[in-house]
């Protein structure tokens, strides 16, 4: 699904003009961003959590050469689904 596929979705649902629609999921995609920015979990009851993790700095290799690279330490974003959109998805 699109943005724009989302957006016309949330409109039609939640009976709102399309710009309203997109004002309303920009600004709940920056409100999660910016939580999980300062580190924090965004949990949504019954859809899932938002959280963020740390991953080590570690030795790869190139695929391609077989060289041995570096991969930096990062934070990574992961999505945890709640029971109540498992039992959804798997109807």
């Amino acid at each position: 699904m699109k943005k724009s596929e989302l957006v016309e979705a949330v409109a039609e649902k939640a009976g709102l003009t399309k710009a309203d629609a997109t004002r309303a999921i920009d600004a709940f995609t920056e409100t999660v961003t910016c939580a999980l920015a300062k580190g924090d979990k965004v949990p949504l009851v019954g859809f899932g959590t938002f959280q963020t993790s740390k991953r080590a700095a570690r030795n790869g290799r190139n695929p391609q050469t077989g060289e041995t690279v570096h991969i930096a330490a990062r934070t990574a974003v992961s999505f945890k689904a709640g029971a109540a959109l498992k039992e959804a998805v798997n109807k």
